[in-house]
């Protein structure tokens, strides 16, 4: 028998197909809306419960509501409030050691009647731990556990049969990310602190790494005194390729920069290399950085300069090191 390809959709079927999934959309994005009008004094009270949690914020749910509260649990993680994910089930076999009185728990679940949930839910607060509901039906038995209840009913499912998970979904974890944006905004967590627990994303290379940490020191540098000649600084730019070298004083202070581009100025000029001290065609007063400085600053004068070298001079004015673009390509900070 030979196999023959499917047939493309016919007209009718694609349109149908973009005309249930715009509804789809439409479903999901009024169920998140919708939450913004209830939320209330319980929202405040569960933010509270959060930022007075000594211990851990201990997320769990089956099923979906599983799924949604381990993406909650890590987006709490990352902003600034210790939480991790506990299946029930699992927790019905050991893992409720994971939990302490110093813990508040958020427990998903949209009918607040999972069987792995009523087990495990009188023994929590039984250990003295804090409960939150997440939960859309608020006389349910989760909810009459809970300390706080975050009502996230949705009127529909996106589902054309109403059945699966979809709006309901949405919803949750809208209102988990508004819970850890709530607690982030209360903690004055920063930049910075972002940075610090994504230490290998873009953000936290922008955020951590400092100039100290990717320019060239001591014999690396290159460097002449105010006194030479262009031709030493030719030899210096050609010995250090950094496409420039800084001019100092002597007292190791910033003079000057020539670079690679002032060479070919000069050349035009028809300067006699040999013959010319470098300190008639060093630009004078050249940009600089100090090397405490973010890395992410010393782009921002690049760019803001159009210039692909700088040097790097400490409080008193010294020559500390030099930075260059490539420098910053090898960070991953540009």
């Amino acid at each position: 028998m030979i196999a023959t390809a499917p047939s493309a959709p016919q007209a009718d079927s694609a349109e149908r197909s973009l005309e249930l999934a715009r509804e789809v959309l439409r479903t999901e994005a009024a169920a998140v809306a919708a939450l913004a009008a209830r939320l209330d004094e319980r929202f405040v009270a569960a933010v509270r419960l959060v930022l007075a949690c000594r211990g851990r914020v201990v997320v769990t749910g089956v099923g979906k509501s599983g799924h949604v509260g381990r993406k909650i649990a890590s987006t709490l993680a990352s902003t600034g409030t210790p939480a991790f994910f506990v299946h029930p089930g699992e927790a019905s076999h050991g893992d409720l050691g994971m939990i302490t009185r110093e813990d508040v728990v958020l427990a998903l679940s949209y009918s607040g009647e999972s069987d792995e949930l009523r087990t495990i839910l009188p023994i929590v607060k039984r250990l003295g731990a804090k409960l939150v509901a997440l939960t859309g039906n608020t006389r349910s038995t989760l909810a009459s556990l809970a300390d706080v209840v975050l009502d996230a009913r949705v009127e529909k499912e996106a589902c054309p049969l109403d059945l699966a998970p979809t709006a309901s979904t949405a919803a949750a974890l809208a209102l988990g990310d508004a819970l850890a944006i709530a607690a982030l905004d209360a903690r004055g967590f920063g930049h910075e602190d972002f940075a610090r627990s994504h230490p290998a994303g873009s953000l936290g290379r922008k955020l951590l790494t400092h100039v100290r940490d990717i320019m060239h020191t001591g014999e690396a540098i290159p460097r002449v005194d105010a006194r030479a000649s262009l031709a030493d600084a030719v030899l210096e730019i050609s010995r250090k390729r950094m496409g420039m070298t800084a001019v100092v004083d002597g007292d190791g202070r910033l003079a000057g920069l020539f670079t690679d581009g002032d060479l070919r100025r000069s050349l035009e000029r028809g300067v006699d290399i040999r013959a010319t001290p470098i300190a008639q065609v060093m630009t004078r007063g050249p940009r600089s950085i100090r090397p405490d400085a973010l890395a992410a600053e010393a782009v921002d004068v690049m760019e803001a300069n159009r210039i692909t070298q700088l040097p790097v001079v400490d409080a008193d004015g010294r020559l500390v090191g030099a930075l260059n673009i490539h420098d910053l390509l090898r960070a991953k900070v540009l």
